[in-house]
């Protein structure tokens, strides 16, 4: 066999057996988000029998299906979207996944879909206000294997604490999202500082007038680093 059909040949078996898994993961993390979707709705449920009685109709937490691959659950003045990439990711050379002697005896099990969590105020979109600013509050990853890690607001005991172990289930799923839910409902709104927003344009008072689009954001004017609690 010449050196190029060798060559060739090692190209498409490598292309083939990535191709294979990364697949399988988008399956997977597909499999993930649809139980992650009765997650959701059954936390609706839970929830509005616990606040039946206590908070006025308009604030009762609901779902809500935005499309096949994004859902959001309000709570509150908060929205929490749930986004599936349709994409399978690696991860860069620094990332700590590389160290586990789990993805170092097969490395094709670094490979992962990926769910977000973003938290927004339910008033950027009840008022349209584009502008508006929303947070990444947790991601979820899988494997190939269904095995995951969660990287996130107060969700940094689980990051690779057990991948080579857990695999997804709704009670896992339950944990991650009541996690989310806490965080974002407990992630207050702050006023900005003043010399941030002591002068606006006239484009942006009428704007303000006409649609509300003044940016607004629970820490506008603040960094949001990974480790905000």
């Amino acid at each position: 066999m010449s050196e190029e059909k060798e060559f060739r040949n090692n190209l498409l078996e490598v292309y083939t057996l990535k191709t294979s898994v990364k697949k399988l993961v988008y399956e997977n993390t597909l499999q993930t988000f649809l139980i992650l979707r009765k997650v959701l709705k059954q936390l609706e449920t839970d929830y509005n029998q616990i606040l039946q009685g206590k908070v006025s109709n308009e604030l009762m937490p609901k779902y809500r299906q935005r499309g096949p691959f994004e859902v959001e659950f309000r709570i509150g003045g908060d929205i929490l979207i749930f986004s599936m990439h349709s994409n399978v990711f690696g991860f860069d050379r620094n990332h700590p996944v590389w160290k586990l002697k789990y993805v170092e005896e097969d490395v094709l099990r670094s490979y992962c879909g990926m769910i977000n969590i973003y938290d927004f105020l339910n008033d950027s979109f009840k008022y349209n206000r584009m502008n508006d600013l929303g947070y990444l509050v947790a991601r979820i990853f899988v494997n190939k294997e269904k095995h995951f890690f969660v990287e996130g607001k107060r969700q940094s005991d689980e990051l690779l604490k057990d991948f080579a172990l857990d695999t997804i289930s709704p009670g896992f799923l339950r944990q991650i999202v009541e996690i989310a839910i806490q965080y974002s409902v407990q992630f207050d709104l702050l006023v900005p500082p003043y010399e941030q927003v002591k002068m606006a344009t006239v484009d942006q008072m009428l704007e303000k007038i006409s649609l509300s689009k003044m940016t607004t954001g629970k820490r506008l004017g603040f960094s949001f680093n990974v480790d905000d609690v």
